[in-house]
């Protein structure tokens, strides 16, 4: 047996999630709506191929300033 073993031992953060699970079943669904309305959208190649060619190179040193003409 390990020396440093708790048996049965369940964290807090887990015995919250695992109560709000409880609490209101259908958190997970309304988790899984929400990630789709931002995140698991197709990805439009074409607009990001053309976003990638209109990039335009950064100088050097951003803060530097075009030499003025005295």
């Amino acid at each position: 047996m390990n020396l440093f073993a708790r048996p049965h031992y369940v964290s807090d953060a887990t015995q919250f999630i695992d109560s709000l699970k409880a609490a209101k079943p259908t958190l997970e669904a309304e988790q899984r709506q929400g990630r789709a309305l931002l995140w698991d959208r197709p990805v439009d190649r074409g607009f990001n191929a053309g976003a990638n060619a209109a990039r335009v190179d950064q100088k050097p040193y951003v803060y530097q300033t075009e030499p003025s003409l005295r």
